[in-house]
């Protein structure tokens, strides 16, 4: 990523929690000069302490950038405080959970761009995806930044419009919790079948993570799945009840995902 706009101009970050963190730490290894970031948090870390960023400070004028990684509660104080970055000079980039970009517009004005983003939690050790969608005042060329910023953390995903961001929070978004349930749960079933804890944890840990890597490198996970099931064998046996129709993973993911959608659109709305 060419960083030299925003090392001249600046990026204000606002929050720096885990997320702020992450992108941070991401940016700064690859390339960011940390004089160009002015960090403001009431509590960073000691780690943000010792990364020669500006800490608390007066903002520049016209920075380049601000990302808001502050969380939802918070945005209500957190808003007004970016009111003089309003009109058009700056980049607002929001990782903000549950906030749309109406509410942005309504303190900065509809002249201002604004990029809201939905990250997910392994974005901590850069394997997150984030998707990504503008307001009518962001330009390409502000969306390919947005994007390179987040890109410090993972993949990307531009959506065609904000309505699709409730999906996206249901399926990658909270998604990560699914996952952890699942290894939670082969883990205990296979301490019903007599593997002691320990043990049916690591192999569950570890069967969830190396799948999970496989996808990655083949675009078709039925394929997948169909290669490991062999016919009349022990995998189709459990496939038989996995993919019952109506109690199986089909019929409870579809009705998690709606669930988490829906729950998404309330909160968006406050």
């Amino acid at each position: 990523m060419d960083w030299s706009a925003i090392a001249e101009r600046g990026i204000v970050l606002l929050g720096c929690g885990k997320m702020g963190s992450a992108l941070l730490a991401g940016w700064l290894r690859g390339g960011l000069p940390p004089a160009a970031v002015w960090v403001i948090d009431p509590a960073p870390s000691v780690w943000v302490r010792a990364q020669g960023v500006h800490l608390n400070a007066a903002v520049p004028d016209r920075p380049a950038v601000a990302l808001v990684a502050v969380k939802p509660q918070m945005m209500g104080a957190a808003l007004p405080s970016l009111q003089a970055l309003g009109g058009g000079t700056t980049l607002i980039v929001s990782v903000a959970a549950g906030t749309p970009i109406a509410a942005f517009e309504a303190v900065l004005g509809a002249r201002t761009p604004i990029i809201r983003t939905m990250p997910n939690t392994p974005a901590a050790i850069g394997r997150g995806i984030t998707a990504l969608v503008g307001n009518a005042a962001s330009t390409p060329a502000q969306i390919d930044l947005a994007e390179g910023l987040m890109a410090a953390v993972g993949q990307t995903v531009r959506l065609e419009n904000e309505d699709q961001i409730d999906a996206v929070t249901a399926v990658s978004g909270s998604g990560p919790a699914y996952v952890f349930h699942l290894i939670e749960t082969l883990a205990a079933a296979g301490v019903a079948e007599g593997l002691p804890p320990a043990m049916a944890l690591q192999l569950a840990r570890a069967t969830v993570a190396g799948a999970g890597a496989l996808a990655e490198h083949d675009d078709n996970p039925a394929e997948l799945r169909r290669n490991v099931t062999s016919p009349n064998g022990t995998t189709q046996a459990a496939l038989e009840v996995l993919m019952e129709p109506a109690t199986g993973f089909p019929a409870l993911l579809r009705a998690a995902v709606h669930r988490a959608r829906v729950r998404s659109q309330e909160l968006s709305r406050g």
